[in-house]
C-alpha cells in the first residue's frame, strides 16, 4: 500500500472521528449508485473533508470483497502459513475489544487508536509481523521494519508456530499498549 494512503488511514480516527471500518459500516447502510454521491454524503452529513471522503468511498468500493476472502486470497499458495496467522490473531484478540482487524489486499492491519501491527505473508515460508514500537532499540528477533517502511518501526519474521513465543507476544502487547 502507498505510504501516503497508509498514513491517511492511520490518521483517520483522529481526523474524522471514526476508523475506516466504522466508515465502511456507515456507507453500507446507504445505497449510492455513484462515487460522487457517496463523497458528497460524507462531506455534508458527516463533515468529512473531501480528501478523506474520497479515500473512504474509494476504499469502500474496493473492499466490497468479504473480509475473510481477502485473508484467504493472501494465503493462497501459502496455506502452510495460515495457522501462524490464526494463532497471532487469537492471541492478539485477548488484548482487548478495541482492536480493528483490517484486511487489505496483501496484509492485515491491526488498529487500536492507531495502527500498532501489520501481519503480512511475505514469502511462501514466512510471515512478517510489523510492529509500531517507537523508541525501542533493535534487539534479538526485533529487526528494522524492512519492507514496511514507516508503517511500522520494527519487524519480526515468523516461519513456524513455535516462533510465536513469549518474546513475540510481549512485543505485540507493547505495541498494542503504545497505540492509545
Amino acid at each position: 500500500m502507498d505510504k501516503a494512503l497508509q498514513t491517511m488511514i492511520n490518521n483517520m480516527p483522529e481526523k474524522t472521528g471514526k476508523t475506516l471500518d466504522e466508515w465502511y459500516k456507515i456507507l453500507a447502510k446507504e445505497s449510492f449508485d455513484k462515487h460522487t454521491a457517496a463523497v458528497k454524503y460524507l462531506k455534508t452529513e458527516h463533515g468529512v473533508t473531501h480528501g478523506f471522503a474520497n479515500t473512504i468511498v474509494t476504499l469502500s468500493r474496493e473492499s466490497n470483497q468479504p473480509v475473510e476472502d481477502l485473508v484467504i486470497t493472501q494465503y493462497s499458495g501459502k496455506e502452510n502459513l495460515k495457522p501462524l496467522y490464526e494463532k497471532l490473531i487469537s492471541i492478539i484478540e485477548t488484548f482487548g475489544e478495541d482492536i480493528n482487524f483490517t484486511p487489505k489486499k496483501a496484509s492485515v492491519s491491526l488498529i487500536r487508536k492507531h495502527q500498532f501491527a501489520l501481519i503480512k505473508p511475505a514469502t511462501k515460508t514466512r510471515i512478517d509481523l510489523g510492529l509500531k514500537l517507537n523508541g525501542v532499540e533493535l534487539q534479538g528477533r526485533l529487526e528494522d521494519s524492512g519492507p514496511f517502511g514507516t508503517m511500522c518501526t520494527h519487524r519480526i519474521q515468523l516461519k513456524t508456530l513455535d516462533d510465536i513465543d513469549d518474546e513475540v507476544i510481549s512485543w505485540v502487547s507493547q505495541a498494542y499498549e503504545k497505540s492509545v
